[in-house]
């Protein structure tokens, strides 16, 4: 019994479930990195932002604006909107405009922090400065001073005594409590987020592993043999392809099963009966016919003719094994095909002659080939034998050659019954035997159209087979045509 891994750390279903938590884990160790750590920095750049834009609107609306009362009623709006204390002083610390905080704000805060902070603006190289100030119990206020008026003076202290100034406080409130919520929030949030992502990513570990695993199973069938399993994969195209394309490997490795087992029976057989009748035959020579010179000699023809019928079958499938291995070279010359398919002809005028075969040949003349010549005579010696045995009962069988563009072309063809539409893909096959019977019991190896395919194959030429049923069948094979050189002759000049 094989052992089976508890667990495997290098499946798909671990590998989708440990993307997926770590993904998740890594979005909520960002999300904990910036509410938390970054949460302070942030909130200061957006407080001194805040600032800047609103100075900048509280300058523009000075300079362009409507009037003094316009400006006073933005400050007013500036002030309720962002939770901002502002106030505008002249350089000696004289107050312009201040709205009216009441009680809230201590009256010496804006006077202390206005004085630190004009100080500080008036040794700044720029036209602004701001800071954060801690007070009691650690609170801490963005203060930020401008311009809003800088008048032009011989020296620096009467030009801040003439100009106005702009301050402007914002409280940064106290960010500890807020992230202490934010963590005691995150907590929550991380606790949850987890389960959901351990849930979600076992769901789809399993959903997605599970076709692999019923597909697996399945080939484990078929590897036993069981070549009628049905691949099923589930609701994923990539693995429903799969299992497709498994399942019909399934149906073609059971048709090839059929085909190694008839390949068996029929070699078998092949060989068994001229070894019978050698057999039986050299027994009645050496019993009965010893002394009989007419009986032994027919006895020992029969034997001879076996003979040859059973080294035609070994030829033949030393020929298909040397063919497949690669190992014969072909001797490609020029030659005449329609020469060559005519010499062919003439040896099968016994079975015109005797059994009342009908051959016919359309060709279109001297036609130029470059291919081995053997072997091609070989092809059509095959085919024509094949339509001798399954042509219809008018024993017609056409030969044809004809040029197709570049190409020759040569056909074959039979009045007989036609082969099946599920038929047609296997007649190359080796020992193959179509399920339509044929008139005339011709003796061979049962290798002739396979022999045909390799030869053909070897010269890289087309072939196929046309057929219908009830309406015979046509097999060609296409080879390259070789223009023939022509001679000039030189014209014979007058005396």
């Amino acid at each position: 019994m094989e052992n089976k891994k508890v667990f495997d750390f290098k499946s798909i279903g671990f590998r989708v479930w440990g993307y997926f938590v770590l993904f998740s884990v890594m979005i909520l160790g960002l999300v904990w990195l910036l509410q938390i750590y970054f949460l302070d920095t942030f909130y200061e750049e957006m407080k001194l932002k805040e600032s800047e834009r609103i100075a900048s609107d509280l300058i523009q609306e000075y300079r362009d604006g409507d009037g003094i009362n316009a400006f006073t009623q933005m400050l007013n709006e500036a002030v309720e909107e962002s939770d901002m204390f502002i106030r505008i002083e002249s350089g000696d610390g004289r107050i312009i405009i201040s709205p009216d905080y009441g009680s809230f704000v201590p009256h010496n805060f804006f006077y202390n922090e206005t004085l630190t902070l004009r100080t500080k603006l008036q040794g700044s190289e720029f036209p602004t400065y701001s800071e954060v100030t801690k007070g009691m119990n650690d609170t801490k206020t963005l203060a930020y001073a401008c311009y809003l008026e800088k008048a032009e003076a011989s020296t620096p202290e009467e030009e801040m005594a003439n100009s106005l100034v702009l301050y402007m406080f914002s409280p940064l409130y106290p960010v500890k409590s807020t992230i202490s919520i934010l963590r005691t929030q995150l907590l929550y949030i991380t606790v949850i987020a987890l389960l959901l992502t351990l849930s979600m990513s076992i769901y789809l570990a399993t959903h997605i592993s599970k076709p692999i695993n019923d597909i697996t199973k399945s080939a484990a069938e078929m590897g036993r043999g069981n070549y009628g399993v049905q691949f099923k994969g589930g609701p994923y195209s990539e693995i429903q392809e799969l299992a497709d394309t498994l399942t019909d490997a399934s149906r073609e490795l059971e048709k090839t099963d059929m085909y190694q087992k008839d390949l068996i029976a029929n070699v078998s057989h092949d060989l068994k009966t001229p070894l019978t009748m050698i057999k039986s035959y050299a027994e009645m020579v050496r019993d009965l016919s010893g002394d009989n010179p007419e009986k032994r000699e027919q006895h020992l023809a029969v034997i001879i003719e076996e003979a040859d019928r059973l080294n035609v079958l070994v030829d033949d499938m030393l020929v298909m094994s040397r063919m497949q291995r690669r190992k014969i070279e072909l001797d490609k010359t020029n030659f005449d095909i329609t020469e060559c398919a005519a010499s062919l002809l003439s040896s099968y005028d016994i079975l015109a002659e005797k059994d009342g075969y009908h051959f016919t040949f359309k060709n279109p003349g001297p036609v130029l080939v470059n291919a081995d010549e053997v072997r091609i005579k070989q092809v059509l010696s095959n085919l024509i034998n094949n339509a001798v045995k399954y042509c219809g009962e008018d024993k017609e069988i056409g030969i044809t050659i004809k040029k197709v563009g570049k190409r020759v072309r040569c056909e074959v063809k039979d009045n007989g019954q036609g082969i099946a539409p599920d038929e047609i893909n296997h007649v190359w096959d080796r020992y193959y035997k179509s399920s339509t019977h044929h008139v005339r019991p011709t003796e061979g190896s049962g290798l002739g159209l396979s022999i045909v395919k390799e030869i053909l194959t070897l010269h890289k030429a087309g072939y196929g087979v046309v057929s219908k049923e009830g309406k015979g069948s046509t097999f060609w094979f296409e080879l390259d045509q070789v223009k023939e050189k022509r001679t000039k002759v030189p014209r014979q000049g007058s005396s």
